[in-house]
């Protein structure tokens, strides 16, 4: 049986996020199952490293899934590229050792969240992207980020639906820039509970606007209480950007 590894990159903005649901097949991870398994006449799992939710981006999503068939890594790319929809795109395919697994053996992931910070909405950017009018002080978001840095039980930041044993994760970097009126927020970290990034960013977008002091974050994470912290940040700016590997 041969493992192959993938490099995906997808706009979710039609699909009810990566994971299937179900024999519903309007998810990421469907999509690419059921091209595979013409391809190869074969019942066919994919294993994403990242469940992203609905209506998030992926800029390099990697995923695996075993078969019987031998396969040139060109064929598995080139088949999937071009039966799959135009909002799905196979960067790369590789035969990877039989032990690899996609979710289990991430060294890292790195989200990145778009914000266009003017008054007026970009027409080409909105559906990648969440609109904020009022001006954002970044340096008090920045201030504010350095309080989600290391290790904590991130239970208030993510969605009441978590079921995972542990809710601690370790966040290593969390950067902020601004372009232009573009606003890009980068979190990089070894695991994240569901939507945890979406209210890491809710709540800085609150700080930067006023709403909440930079100081308060230290007892909303203490709190692991959902309703202490700030806004829950549009799926549509955010995306998966990196993952990496030991």
């Amino acid at each position: 049986m041969k493992n192959y590894k993938l490099t995906i990159q997808y706009d979710g903005g039609r699909y009810k996020g990566w994971q299937r649901l179900g024999k519903d097949e309007n998810t990421i991870q469907g999509k690419i199952e059921k091209v595979l398994q013409v391809l190869t006449g074969e019942n066919i799992e994919i294993i994403g490293c990242s469940r992203t939710d609905a209506g998030v981006h992926a800029l390099a999503q990697i995923a695996n899934f075993k078969t019987n068939r031998k396969l040139s890594e060109k064929e598995i790319k080139d088949y999937l590229n071009h039966y799959l929809p135009e909002d799905i795109s196979i960067l790369k395919a590789e035969q990877v050792p039989d032990s690899f697994h996609s979710r289990y053996h991430a060294k890292d992931k790195t989200y990145l969240y778009k914000i266009w910070n003017r008054e007026y909405s970009h027409p080409f950017l909105r559906k990648y992207s969440m609109h904020i009018a009022g001006k954002l002080d970044i340096d008090a978001m920045r201030r504010a980020s350095s309080y989600f840095l290391g290790a904590h039980d991130f239970t208030a930041f993510s969605n009441a639906k978590s079921k995972k044993k542990s809710m601690v994760r370790e966040l290593y970097a969390i950067s902020i820039e601004e372009e232009n009126g573009l606003i890009r927020i980068r979190i990089r970290g070894n695991g994240f509970l569901y939507n945890m990034v979406r209210w890491i960013v809710g709540t800085l977008i609150d700080v930067g606007l006023g709403i909440l002091d930079e100081d308060q974050i230290p007892a909303m994470i203490e709190s692991k209480e959902r309703d202490k912290t700030g806004r829950l940040a549009d799926a549509q700016g955010l995306y998966l950007e990196s993952i990496t590997y030991p």
